[in-house]
């Protein structure tokens, strides 16, 4: 298919093309799935840090903790 075969660019057929919204919303589900992978990725890396870990070790032990 060559340029010379698509149909014209009407103001009527651009305004159709650009008024439809399939896809729109697994678009919006693949951006939202990839943000919430980032965040997961990111509390990764900050519960591997040993000031992190130390710090929920302490607060769940003195939670368990019978006082």
């Amino acid at each position: 298919m060559t340029q010379h075969d698509l149909p014209p660019l009407t103001a009527k057929r651009a305004a159709s093309l650009f008024a439809d919204e399939t896809g729109a919303a697994t678009a919006e589900y693949a951006i939202a799935t990839m943000a919430a992978v980032a965040f997961a990725g990111l509390l990764v890396i900050i519960m591997r840090s040993d000031e992190v870990r130390e710090i929920l070790t302490d607060l769940v032990r003195r939670a368990l903790t019978v006082a």
